[in-house]
Parts: C-alpha cells; sequence; structure tokens
C-alpha cells in the first residue's frame, strides 16, 4: 500500500536553567517527563540499588502483555504460603488474571506475585528469564530480576532511571494505568464466596494532587522504595527513588519542580483536518481523533515533528470514526507517540477515494501555535 507521509517541525526558542538540589533522603533518585522521557531531575541515577516490590510493576506489564484479564490463575501451595506482604490468596483458590494482579500492585501481594509468575512462566526462575528478556527489550541495561517480588537477592537489582524507563513503558497500557491509579479493589475468588479487599499502598494518591500511580516497596535492606506519577495541566511525570527514608516528601517535591518548569504544548489538536479527499463531488474531510499534548521545558531548545501516514489508496466505503492513517509525533527524532486520523463521516460508494493535501493550512496552525510564548 502506498501512503502519503507530510511532516511539520515546531522549533522551540530557549537557554539553559539550573536545577536546584532535591531527593535529600534518597540514596538515588529522578524524575522524568512521561511524555518525551527527558529526564528532569537526577541523583545516582545509574547507581545500582535492589527495588523491593518496585519489581511488581515489571511483573505486571508482562502478565498484562501475555495474559488476558479473565484467564484462570489457580494458587499453588508456594505461593500461598510467601513471605511479606499479602493478597491473601491461598492454596486452591482460583482467582482471575484481572483480579490477582489488583492484589499484586494494590496490596503488594508477594503470592500474588508468585501466583503470576508459575502461570506464566511455570515457576519464579522461569518468570525472571521473561522478565529480564523484557528488560533488556525497554532498554534497561543495569536492571536483573531474579523474582517476580522483590524479595532480597544480590543479583536481584536496577536503578533510579532504568525503573523510570520502565514505569513510563508500563503506564502506555491503560489496564495498567487502571489499577495503580486504584485506590482500593474488591473481588470475590471464581471457587468460593470469600470476598477479597485491596488498599493501595501509595500514599501519594491521597497526598499529592493529581497522583496517578504507581507502587511503593519495601525491605529492611533495601529501605523504602517508591515509583510515583501525577498529571496535572495535561503534563505527567514520573518519579523514582531508591532508599528513601523520607519519600512522599521527596516525590512530592520532584513533582512539583517538574510541573513548576515545564508547560503543555499541544502538538496535535482533536478534530483538526490532516487530509481532504475528494468522492463525487463531494468533499470529506480525515481529522485527528484525539489531542496530543507534550510538556515542554520552558525556556530550552525542543524540536517536536509531527508527520501524518495516510493511506494513498484509500477505497470507499469508510464508516465514521474508522482509521484511516495516523500521525506520528516526533521530540528530537525520537517517536513519543502516535495519533489516529479518522473518518469525519461515513463514505459511501465502491471507488477510490481522491485525497487532497491539507498539509499547508495544519502548518500555519502549528506554526502559529509553537512560537507563541
Amino acid at each position: 500500500m502506498k501512503r502519503i507521509i507530510t511532516t511539520v517541525m515546531l522549533i522551540l526558542l530557549c537557554t539553559s536553567i539550573k536545577v536546584m538540589a532535591m531527593a535529600d533522603s534518597a540514596d538515588s533518585a529522578c524524575i522524568i517527563n512521561a511524555v518525551t522521557g527527558e529526564t528532569v531531575f537526577a541523583k545516582n541515577i545509574d547507581e545500582r540499588r535492589p527495588m523491593a516490590s518496585t519489581t511488581k510493576i515489571m511483573t505486571a506489564i508482562v502478565a498484562l502483555e501475555r495474559c488476558k484479564m479473565d484467564e484462570v490463575v489457580s494458587v499453588s501451595a508456594s505461593a500461598g504460603r510467601q513471605e511479606g506482604s499479602a493478597a491473601y490468596i491461598y492454596e486452591g483458590d482460583n482467582i482471575y488474571m484481572k483480579d490477582v494482579l489488583y492484589g499484586l500492585m494494590l496490596n503488594s501481594g508477594n503470592d500474588a506475585a508468585l501466583a503470576i509468575a508459575e502461570h506464566i512462566g511455570g515457576s519464579a526462575e522461569g518468570f525472571a528469564a521473561i522478565m529480564n528478556e523484557k528488560a533488556r527489550e525497554i532498554g534497561m541495561n543495569n536492571t536483573h530480576f531474579m523474582n517476580p517480588s522483590g524479595l532480597d537477592d544480590p543479583e536481584h537489582y536496577t536503578t533510579a532511571k532504568d525503573l523510570a524507563m520502565l514505569a513510563k513503558y508500563a503506564m502506555s497500557n491503560q489496564n495498567f494505568r487502571e489499577i495503580v491509579s486504584s485506590k482500593k479493589y474488591q473481588t470475590k475468588l471464581i471457587n468460593s464466596d470469600k470476598v477479597l479487599y485491596f488498599s493501595n499502598h501509595n500514599k501519594m494518591l491521597t497526598l499529592y494532587d493529581g497522583a496517578t500511580g504507581i507502587k511503593t516497596g519495601y525491605t529492611k535492606k533495601t529501605g523504602r522504595c517508591l515509583v510515583s506519577s501525577a498529571m496535572r495541566d495535561d503534563m505527567e511525570f514520573i518519579a523514582v527513588t531508591l532508599g528513601a527514608p523520607d519519600d512522599w516528601k521527596d516525590h512530592a517535591q520532584m513533582l512539583d519542580y517538574a510541573f513548576s518548569e515545564h508547560y503543555p504544548q499541544k502538538a496535535v489538536e482533536k478534530n483538526s483536518i490532516i487530509k481532504t479527499a475528494n468522492l463525487n463531488d463531494k468533499k470529506y474531510s480525515f481529522v485527528a481523533a484525539e489531542d496530543f499534548i507534550v510538556p515542554l521545558k520552558k525556556n530550552i531548545r525542543e524540536n517536536i515533528e509531527v508527520v501524518s501516514h495516510i493511506a494513498e489508496d484509500l477505497s470507499a466505503p469508510v464508516n465514521a470514526g474508522e482509521k484511516v492513517g495516523y500521525i506520528e509525533i516526533k521530540c528530537d527524532g525520537h517517536t513519543i507517540g502516535n495519533v489516529d486520523i479518522i473518518s469525519e463521516e461515513n463514505i459511501f460508494g465502491n471507488d477510490n477515494i481522491l485525497m487532497k493535501n491539507s498539509f499547508w493550512d495544519m502548518t500555519a496552525r502549528f506554526l502559529k501555535r509553537a512560537l507563541h510564548f
């Protein structure tokens, strides 16, 4: 299929700024832009450290990508007697994958972690191999997993940078995002009337305005670990601390700083016309399905590129709302997201559709918006 590709470049001009000292209690810390992945603040971000139950971010995303939410997980004897924090599932219990994931991420259940690991990988060791494979795929080059829960092991480690990368990746999954933003959850086992109540250990969801997740962690050896995220004014940031006794304060400080130093730039506007077409003497429009907002740092140069990909040989009929292509958004040459291009209305008939380019109109709108400070 031939495709038409058009590009819009937004250049934002700037000067450098000084980053204040933050996360005083943390051994290592960072905060990143959840859209671009840009590091906003860093402290010992490449130092390998244990991460306790923040490990379960990887456990959850592997499960979500490999399983259906209505799969039945059977709890083994070994899973049912796991030490540490629990979802309170026991040998012989049958539970849906969706429900065990809530027990994993809200209650931080080590029993849930092993039940998931055995369901997918056959054992904790087999699942750890899958976790490490996924880590390499994401680009977590200083991370190694030995178990699905985060129990202490000298070969179980990550870095603040890697953990932030993992969280950014995981938050692109809508099921994951829904789970980690939930304060409470209630469900029943499949094979009994037992009711399970899960309560999120992440106090940031209550303490910080706009908090959207993600996961706490703690062992005596590791200390307090936290991965948090928050969204305000359509901008989202992800914060990480490892070994931070005062993590709630550290995260609030880092997030406040990130929000104060950025502004929301709309790179794509919902319902903006990307292409037009003629068929049987009637004009049709193909539009952006949603907004795409990029948090940009004040007074810093950023190159935002908007590229539309749409089929050249599109044929009717096309339903209203049907995807006909996509818009690719890049920051400094790296793809940071996509937005569907959809038909604005029904297009009837069985003919080829003659595309017309609305590129220049779109360019004018974007440049006007980009240069307005």
